[in-house]
């Protein structure tokens, strides 16, 4: 698809992120750390959800910056930078989860939810739940189950809703950064709230934990 100048103009008006993203173009090497300081904490976040360990999510996410810096002069402007960058978190992390895969290396282990905070986790719980829990759980407590409740989903799943729950993306923008229609997105999250609720209501209601196997599904 061929973006005009009148497009990416509007495009670089409404996303203050597309203009960073110019000037990185442009060689502004202020303006690359300046995304980088916007993004980092939230791809690590993603990451960690995705791999389970702290140290490869950062290495992760230097590699989506070490990918946007060398495309930087064929940058186009043809939606949000966060959807382009999102597009490019998702290929790194499919990378990683099939050599993880190869390796069967699983790694499940509570840790802090980063800079993305606890919110998130309290909307999943209540989005995949349509019981109120017998019990309360504090935040520690929850962040690990919903972890592990992650961890019970497949690689597409996890990815749909980490990207609609974490990081507030539309069907169509998640669509675009999975290279799926929106509604083949639709459908995946529908799935996976059904895998959530599964894996969830069962802890919330009687404090059975969810068990993980190698392959990242419930047993």
């Amino acid at each position: 698809m061929v973006t005009t100048e009148s497009s990416a103009r509007r495009y670089a008006l409404k996303d203050p992120d597309v203009r960073l993203m110019l000037e990185v173009r442009e060689d502004s090497a202020v303006a690359f750390e300046e995304l980088v300081s916007r993004y980092q904490g939230r791809l690590v976040a993603i990451f960690e959800h995705m791999i389970g360990t702290r140290d490869q999510a950062e290495d992760l996410a230097q590699e989506v910056f070490l990918r946007v810096y060398r495309a930087r002069k064929d940058y186009i402007v043809a939606a949000k930078f966060s959807t382009w960058l999102f597009t490019i978190a998702n290929n790194v992390a499919c990378n990683a989860m099939r050599s993880r895969s190869r390796r069967r290396e699983v790694t499940l282990q509570p840790r802090e939810s980063g800079a993305l905070g606890a919110r998130p986790l309290d909307r999943m719980v209540q989005a995949s739940s349509g019981q109120m829990p017998a019990r309360q759980l504090d935040k520690v407590e929850m962040r690990e189950i919903v972890r592990l409740a992650l961890g019970a989903l497949n690689e597409r799943q996890r990815m749909a809703v980490l990207l609609c729950k974490f990081e507030g993306l539309s069907y169509a923008e998640i669509a675009t950064t999975m290279e799926l229609s929106p509604q083949a997105i639709k459908s995946l999250l529908s799935r996976a709230r059904g895998n959530l609720r599964e894996v969830l209501e069962p802890y919330l209601m009687h404090g059975d934990r969810p068990v993980v196997d190698g392959d990242g599904y419930e047993k």
